[in-house]
Order: C-alpha cells, then structure tokens, then sequence
C-alpha cells in the first residue's frame, strides 16, 4: 500500500508528517525566500546608505553656504558703515572749501563775510540734510516733547499753555528719526 513515488499512497503523509524529499524542497524554498530576503535587504541597505550619504553632502554643502552668507553679511555691514561715513564727509568738503575760500579774501566788507557765511551754512544744512540729519526747533508753543526737548528752565507765560515751548536756546538733532541731541527749550510754567 505504501508507494514512495505516490503521495497520496506513503504513509506518513497520511498521518500528516512531510516525507523527506517535502522536508528538503521546504527546506530549499525556505533557503531560497531567506537569499531573497537577504539580497533584498542587502539592496535596502545600500541604498539608504547611498542617500546618507548624499543627505550629509547637502548637510556639509548647507552649512557651507550658510557660512558664506553670514561672512558676506559681514562684509556688507562693514562695507556700509565705512562708505556711509565716506559719503557724509564727502558731503562736508564743499563746507570746507566755502570757509577757506571765505577766509582766503582779506579785505572782505562786513556784508560780504555775512553773505559767505550765509551761504556756507545753507551748503551745511544741506549737507546735513542729505545725510538724513535734520534740526529740532520747535517753535513756540509747540506741546514739550520729551523725547525730543530737554527742558533747561520753566519760565512763567501768560497766554500760554503749560508744559508748552517759550522758546529755543540751542537746536536739537535727529538722524534717520533717532534723536542725536535734544532742543534745549525753556517751558511755560503751570498757571
């Protein structure tokens, strides 16, 4: 009754147990599916190898170019600062050049010396002007403002608002809408 050739007909795969040829072809399958599995797994390793590497050559490159760009940001505030102090003493020299000229002429009449330097001090208003320095001078009446004013006395005003401007004793200063030197203003007292 028992035919090796037959399964149907062994014996054991009657009783449910694997002939020996079973054994070995599940044993090759089994073999096979881990070789496959293994190269498969080999083939992943390589590559999330191959884009580690990559991502660390971005990394690098990153870091790299975030570098430079700091440095060149560097660079370019140093550049504006001495080239921003350039064109401002640029913009004096005609200044200079008006008050030696004035100088230069000895027997100016009064007139004449006023004129020059009225006109050297609108070239220096100018000058200031275009750099972005412009004057504080409130007129009077004008609310005091501490952030631009610097009171140096209260004076009695009648007619006149309290904690108001009476008058200017020296111009302030702003440059680029940041106070360089407070209006010195005397203030009308509290009535």
């Amino acid at each position: 009754m028992s035919d090796p050739k037959n399964p149907e007909m062994n014996p054991q795969t009657l009783q449910g147990e694997p002939s020996p040829e079973e054994l070995e072809a599940a044993q090759a399958a089994n073999e096979a599916d881990a070789l496959a599995e293994l190269a498969a797994a080999q083939e992943e390793l390589a590559a999330l190898k191959a884009k580690n590497a990559e991502l660390a050559d971005q990394y690098l490159r990153a870091q790299a170019d975030v570098q430079n760009a700091r440095r060149r940001a560097d660079d370019d505030v140093a550049k504006a600062r001495k080239f921003a102090l350039e064109s401002f003493a640029e913009s004096l020299l005609p200044v200079t050049d008006s008050l030696e000229a004035g100088l230069a002429i000895k027997d100016a009449t009064p007139e004449q010396i006023r004129e020059g330097a009225e006109a050297t001090l609108r070239q220096l208003k100018s000058a200031l002007e275009r750099n972005k320095v412009i004057e504080i001078a409130p007129a009077a009446g004008t609310k005091f403002d501490p952030h631009q004013h610097q009171a140096i006395s209260v004076v009695p005003a009648p007619g006149q608002p309290a904690n108001t401007v009476v008058g200017v004793l020296q111009k302030g200063y702003t440059i680029a809408e940041r106070v360089l030197r407070p209006a010195l203003v005397t203030v009308s007292a509290p009535g």
